[in-house]
């Protein structure tokens, strides 16, 4: 279906505190995820090229081994299997787009 509505994709907690409408195509995931302040992301890496685009809130992420507290409109670009890691600061609303699509994120 080439088009769909937002508001109709049901909601999925994926950790504690981030909560996503995921959307999958044969190629990507996209992910508009709401987290609540004080969730934490985990140290993990995973074999997806992500792109994380931050929309609302402060999210303090680590990429990498470099630490850097994102803002509205900030970007972070994370390459196939890199450690990473992150906590908000504030309730948050990021939009990640993984490639190739998370597999594991279809419910």
């Amino acid at each position: 279906m080439p088009f769909e509505s937002l508001n109709e994709i049901k909601d999925q907690e994926l950790i504690p505190g981030f909560t996503g409408r995921l959307i999958h195509t044969d190629k990507v995931t996209i992910a508009h995820f709401k987290i609540k302040a004080g969730s934490i992301l985990p140290e993990h890496h995973h074999i997806h090229d992500q792109v994380s685009n931050v929309v609302e809130g402060e999210f303090e992420m680590n990429v990498g081994g470099i630490t850097q507290r994102l803002k509205p409109g900030s970007i972070a670009v994370i390459p196939s299997n890199t450690s990473h890691s992150g906590k908000a600061i504030t309730d948050c609303y990021i939009i990640d787009v993984f490639c190739p699509l998370r597999e594991d994120y279809k419910v």
